[in-house]
């Protein structure tokens, strides 16, 4: 067997498998797939994998894999570009989901977005005759033509500005509950758009389809963990990553801290909810939530954040001192009062906050128990 045939098979392996990867996925997210912002992600994928069998096809006739034909050929390169122009604009309409960003509540402004969808529709209908993208000649060879580099242009600004827009989101305040979900969609189309330059300047490289499911598979791992670890809501650790870790230190006593659990309760929460209505109340848990990250953070050592349930939330916080402690609480209630008043919300938003110190012997039941009695003797004093 030639190298030439060694290559071709390589090839056809690595397609196949990333075919495979996304199929597989692609049906994990059919049951979820009702959800807008999935029914997005899932459109991807099948364009994806319309990208990956047009490009597999392609290469197995250029290679005598299958019987050749230009017009198989040239078939084959439409449907390539075309599924790469599609998988890219639904790509940044999912990332446009996943920021809640206003841009995707108007389907008006989405429909203009894809217009660039319909020039390389235009574009790849009028090649067919003037061979102005990519054309194959008398001897039935394929050849690039003069606009070539055009069809990457259109489909990657979709990627740089998906990319750009999360970039820029990770360093905005009012967007700190997302930004660990930020940096994975700023991250995501870096290694498939390298793939893709270099597969452009080095078509025999097959790069392009192996990277692009990897990273699918990175991104829909990480909303897998998402959905098992994240509250959905204050974009915090739930209780069972909590618990988590908690148990991990219990384990490995990895730091040379104390470790001390508070509970954080709102007040007279039920009132911002009865007077001012739900969706006010959800943004109120939220500033909470916010006021505990920045509170938090400049902590010497990372402190692990989770709501707990309902308007209650619950802190792992490693420190030298009981001061240090007590500095903290402090911090969080004026960075509160600071949100609230950037806000212009309607009411005041203070929050009463227990604390305990944890010791190798003591379940975290308990100790939230022991934060609970100290967090009302604090409502009690207020």
């Amino acid at each position: 067997m030639d190298m030439q045939m060694l290559y071709t098979i390589l090839y056809l392996e690595i397609n196949l498998v990333s075919v495979i990867l996304v199929g597989i996925i692609r049906f994990k997210t059919g049951g979820i797939s009702k959800m807008v912002a999935q029914r997005n992600f899932a459109m991807a994928i099948d364009a994806q994998i319309l990208f990956f069998l047009s490009d597999t096809f392609c290469v197995m006739m250029q290679n005598g894999l299958l019987p050749y034909s230009g017009t198989g050929i040239l078939v084959a390169k439409e449907l390539y570009f075309f599924a790469t122009a599609v998988m890219c604009f639904f790509w940044f309409v999912y990332f446009e989901y996943m920021q809640d960003a206003p841009f995707v509540k108007s389907r008006k402004r989405v429909w203009i977005a894809s217009g660039l969808v319909w020039i390389m529709v235009l574009l790849l209908v009028g090649n067919l005759f003037t061979g102005i993208l990519f054309y194959v000649d008398g001897a039935g060879s394929y050849h690039r033509g003069p606009l070539f580099a055009i069809q990457y242009l259109l489909s990657y600004v979709y990627v740089f500005v998906a990319c750009f827009r999360a970039l820029v989101g990770v360093f905005q305040k009012e967007k700190l509950a997302q930004r660990r979900l930020l940096i994975s969609l700023a991250l995501f189309p870096i290694a498939p758009a390298i793939a893709g330059i270099l597969q452009f300047l080095y078509p025999q490289l097959p790069l392009a389809c192996a990277t692009l499911a990897i990273s699918t598979l990175v991104m829909y791992l990480n909303w897998v963990d998402e959905m098992i670890s994240i509250d959905p809501l204050t974009r915090l650790n739930n209780r069972k990553q909590l618990a988590y870790s908690f148990e991990h230190w219990k384990h490995s006593h990895e730091e040379d801290s104390d470790l001390y659990v508070l509970l954080i309760d709102a007040n007279k929460f039920k009132g911002i909810n009865d007077t001012y209505g739900h969706i006010e109340g959800d943004a109120a848990l939220i500033r909470i939530a916010d006021a505990l990250r920045l509170g938090s953070k400049e902590l010497n050592r990372r402190a692990n954040i989770a709501r707990y349930g309902g308007d209650e939330f619950v802190m792992l916080v490693w420190a030298d001192s009981l001061e240090d402690i007590t500095g903290l609480q402090k911090k969080i209630q004026e960075i509160l009062t600071d949100l609230n008043r950037k806000a212009e919300a309607p009411y005041e938003l203070t929050v009463s906050i227990g604390a305990a110190k944890a010791s190798a012997d003591i379940s975290l039941k308990d100790l939230i128990v022991q934060a609970d009695e100290q967090m009302y003797d604090a409502k009690a004093r207020r």
